[in-house]
């Protein structure tokens, strides 16, 4: 952890934390959290242990990761959105639900793939998976998986449109579109969106000139008559 930033007021209790990262004031980071290399944790963040963040994973302030959450690479976190991991909570120690909080089967995991960007102050409910280079729009209550590339927004969170790896606005033609901003292109075929991979068309090797050799009558000298 060498080369890991940590503010002197932040607090962390956990050896996995990748290089180049950077944790500033009055975060704590529980031993057992996971933090990848080359992550920035904004002020007054706690990540709980059993959280996972990938690397390249940007979280802005005032941020709660929970255990059960999975950041993947390169996903950012807007200001104060709020993850849950348990569908029917109680406090554990009320006398009534100690057998359901005896084991851990009420924990609901969250999985934000590749890339994926959240919005300030969005709402996710727990269990669901938000799909790789999508993008939540700030304010968003999401209560359903989200699709890979789409853009989402309002209460509950429904599908307004389609982004780039870039996060451009994608506009789909024939179920193809083309970034203005990168000129990544894109397939669709109704909720599903996968970049349109070219295989290059292989071209087949010019083959070397054959050159004779010279005939014998070639190579004696010029005489005259």
């Amino acid at each position: 952890m060498s080369s890991v930033y940590t503010h002197p007021t932040a607090q962390v209790d956990t050896d996995q934390i990748g290089s180049g990262t950077r944790i500033w004031a009055f975060a704590h980071v529980m031993k057992g959290a996971h933090v990848g290399k080359n992550c920035n944790i904004g002020g007054h963040c706690f990540i709980e242990a059993g959280a996972a963040v990938g690397n390249n994973v940007t979280i802005k302030n005032g941020n709660s990761i929970w255990e059960g959450v999975t950041l993947e690479d390169g996903v950012f976190v807007g200001p104060r959105v709020f993850f849950t991991n348990d569908l029917r909570p109680r406090s554990p120690r009320l006398p009534q639900v100690r057998k359901r909080y005896s084991n851990r089967s009420w924990l609901v995991p969250t999985f934000v793939r590749t890339g994926a960007s959240i919005g300030a102050g969005a709402i996710l409910l727990a269990g669901r998976t938000i799909g790789e280079y999508s993008m939540i729009a700030a304010g968003a209550l999401v209560t359903k998986d989200v699709p890979p590339y789409a853009l989402v927004l309002g209460s509950p969170a429904r599908v307004a449109g389609w982004v780039c790896q870039c996060g451009a606005s994608l506009d789909f033609e024939d179920g193809m579109s083309s970034c203005k901003t990168c000129a990544l292109m894109y397939l669709r075929s109704g909720q599903n969106v996968s970049i349109c991979r070219v295989t290059p068309i292989p071209v087949p090797p010019i083959p070397a000139p054959q050159i004779s050799a010279p005939s014998p009558d070639a190579a004696r000298p010029y005489q005259s008559a």
